[in-house]
């Protein structure tokens, strides 16, 4: 199967380890990566700021993977969820079809819903299948205990993400036990990791950041494991902001899941960027 690798602008500039050891685990299972160079942002920043635009940033992408006849797959669920987005009301508005085609044809370009979008974890679990995945597992962690946050964009607003039931959802799990770790029961599991008020509130953000870490400690995680660059520099850059400013305890290291995925899998650490 091949797909096109949409990686956002977080992923490049801040979190290369998350490219390198997605690419590695998908080589792995036999998914082949097609990188579009003219791909630009998802348009996730400007999206209460200017609609249009926030649509025209993500149609071009699609419009850019439709032409190459390839549906999409994105590692960032922020990328993801926008991708989402736009597609859905590229679809169900006319109106806003014709419009964003008529800027997108100056560049020989257009969209009418003809791909689909997928999320990493998605196409893991539903593409590659778990059956699949267990066959290449070389080293099982029997006494690990994780804590998957799932993020916000992968599963709101359900209708238009269709990833997994948003109240309930297992997809992530059933992959870290793929591993031989126990995915625990936490009750802030579908909880914001913050991320969002950075830069804004980082006071708010580091109290919710905070509360999650504690959550998870408590529940008896080892590792909290993320699919997001968002979610995972928060957990990572910005936890230990937490931890040099207010002192806190709670200390609970995050890990990318491909990360995870492959060192069960025997992939080398330095391709994993561990």
């Amino acid at each position: 199967m091949k797909f096109a690798l949409f990686l956002g602008c977080n992923i490049p500039a801040r979190l290369n380890q998350y490219e390198s050891s997605a690419r590695a685990v998908l080589k792995k299972v036999d998914v082949d990566l097609v990188d579009i160079k003219e791909f630009n942002c998802c348009g996730y920043p400007v999206r209460n700021l200017d609609h249009l635009a926030f649509v025209l940033a993500s149609a071009r992408n699609l419009a850019l993977a439709a032409k190459e006849n390839l549906n999409v797959i994105s590692l960032c669920k922020c990328c993801y969820g926008s991708l989402k987005k736009a597609d859905h009301l590229i679809k169900e508005n006319t109106s806003l079809r014709a419009e964003i085609n008529k800027i997108l044809n100056k560049e020989g370009l257009q969209y009418n819903g003809d791909i689909k979008v997928k999320h990493f974890l998605s196409v893991l679990y539903h593409d590659v299948g778990v059956e699949t995945l267990k066959k290449k597992i070389e080293k099982t962690f029997t006494n690990l205990n994780i804590a998957t946050h799932y993020g916000c964009h992968v599963l709101r607003p359900s209708k238009i993400v269709q990833f997994d039931d948003p109240v309930a959802p297992s997809i992530f799990d059933k992959l870290v036990e793929v591993t031989g770790a126990k995915s625990i029961n936490w009750s802030m599991k579908l909880d914001c990791c913050g991320a969002p008020l950075w830069g804004v509130n980082d006071d708010l953000s580091m109290n919710l950041t905070e509360k999650k870490l504690e959550n998870g400690k408590k529940a008896g995680a080892d590792f909290l494991c993320t699919a997001c660059p968002y979610c995972q520099m928060q957990f990572d850059t910005v936890q230990n902001t937490i931890l040099s400013i207010r002192g806190t305890n709670h200390q609970l290291p995050s890990l990318l899941y491909p990360q995870l995925l492959g060192l069960s899998m025997g992939i080398e650490k330095d391709l994993l960027g561990l």
